[in-house]
């Protein structure tokens, strides 16, 4: 089976630390699916900004339309997050 070792946000130093900080003040915690991102931070920036040009930025879908294809992607994809 493959595994990631993930940074726990207590381990997080340098930029990670400041990625997690900046989770922690959007919703509260670290989930776990920043936290699989946690050995590459320069990709979990990417990925970070990708999500919010998707979910905040200009566009004809409302934000309600947005976050309900994510929940029925994740749910087609069997995603628990």
């Amino acid at each position: 089976m493959s595994w990631i070792r993930l940074i726990r946000p207590h381990e997080a130093t340098g930029k990670l630390a400041e990625l997690y900080a900046a989770a922690v003040r959007r919703a509260g915690k670290v989930f776990q699916i920043v936290q699989t991102m946690s050995p590459a931070p320069h990709a979990l920036e990417s990925s970070m900004g990708l999500y919010r040009a998707l979910m905040f930025g200009p566009s004809e879908l409302s934000r309600a339309e947005r976050e309900f294809l994510a929940v029925i992607t994740s749910r087609a994809n069997r995603c628990h997050y």
